[in-house]
């Protein structure tokens, strides 16, 4: 049975404000999370993630602001399957800083575990990557 759920939770030391900014603005996910990015910051509204050998085209589903952006998403490595993954950040105020919370959901639609595994571990490093833009900003 394919896991459904892939779940990251961060403590980060900046006000939920900057890390809203950094995962809902084209200069911010172009930062962190691809190197070139474009969103239209609504329900309904496209986006794409650019790395220099993939994209991706993102499908803005929820924006709650400052609290909760979601998206989904095709699965990397299966150019022309229309199915898609859910992806849903929450910010909750944590003493001076932000928690975030990362959930990815929708791999139990698939017979393997390959895109979960891919993109559980995906997250780690993208995360790190946020981790990284926020200190540096």
């Amino acid at each position: 049975m394919v896991p459904d759920r892939i779940e990251r939770v961060l403590d980060l030391a900046h006000p939920p404000a900057k890390v809203w900014a950094a995962i809902t603005t084209a200069e911010g996910l172009g930062t962190w999370f691809g190197q070139q990015a474009s969103i239209d910051l609504r329900p309904g509204g496209a986006g794409r993630l650019t790395w220099p050998d993939n994209s991706v085209e993102l499908r803005v589903e929820r924006v709650d602001e400052p609290r909760v952006f979601a998206f989904t998403w095709p699965v990397d490595g299966r150019p022309g399957d229309q199915r898609r993954t859910y992806v849903e950040f929450t910010l909750e105020p944590a003493g001076d800083g932000t928690r975030l919370t990362v959930v990815e959901t929708g791999f139990a639609q698939f017979a393997d575990d390959t895109a979960y595994r891919g993109n559980s571990d995906g997250w780690g490093r993208e995360l790190a990557e946020l981790v990284e833009y926020l200190d540096a900003a």
